[in-house]
């Protein structure tokens, strides 16, 4: 597990502590709302030492490692909500191709197919702009502004998305028998996870106005 601590003179840095070490203890799987395949733990420690050999880099540097993590976590996240949404889309095509109101499929009604068009174009918008990021820090060029642009747009249009695939399965979308149910509560996760949507704006703020 790595683990962000003080070290002397209280710098931050980057510890490994395998988790057999004593006095590190894991607690129980949180319920939470949506993302139960990816299950979160409280972590406490008391008193928990490993060798100098588990510092991960140079001490000190761990805040810096973090942010950097950051970045590209920030790119996986945009890459998961576009799946995601993508997902929660294609239901709705489904769904609105087969369910009958007033003697057609709903797809003939101009309220669902203006959803689907938003969806459409938000995505392919999403995609590219995840696209790009990936590229940036695949190509090892700066992609600090973009990594977080590509997360704040992609994971906000995701829950859009999911939030209209519902709608457009009207009360049978609240059901639990129909996937955009679960693909609601996971997608609600990526706008908090690996920054809020409110950090991804002041960093794409600064980035762009040149403050530290």
């Amino acid at each position: 597990m790595v683990t962000l601590c003080r070290t002397e003179d209280n710098p931050l840095s980057l510890i490994i502590v395998p988790t057999n070490t004593p006095g590190l203890h894991i607690g129980p799987a949180e319920k939470k709302m949506g993302l139960k395949g990816s299950p979160t733990h409280a972590v406490t420690y008391e008193e928990v030492r490993v060798p100098r050999e588990n510092l991960v880099g140079a001490q000190g540097k761990g805040l810096a490692q973090t942010l950097a993590t950051l970045d590209g976590g920030r790119i996986g996240i945009g890459a998961l909500s576009v799946g995601l949404a993508q997902a929660a889309y294609e239901e709705g095509i489904k769904y609105a191709k087969e369910r009958q109101a007033f003697g057609v499929p709903i797809a003939q009604h101009q309220a669902i197919q203006f959803m689907l068009a938003d969806a459409a174009v938000e995505l392919d918008a999403a995609r590219f702009m995840v696209y790009r990021a990936a590229w940036l820090k695949q190509n090892r060029k700066p992609y600090t502004k973009e990594a977080a642009q590509a997360k704040l747009f992609a994971t906000e249009i995701a829950e859009r998305v999911c939030r209209n695939a519902i709608q457009i399965h009207g009360g049978y979308g609240y059901s639990a028998e129909f996937p955009v149910e679960r693909i609601y509560r996971d997608a609600r996760l990526m706008t908090i996870g690996e920054g809020s949507s409110e950090i991804q704006r002041l960093v794409i703020a600064r980035h762009i106005l040149g403050l530290k």
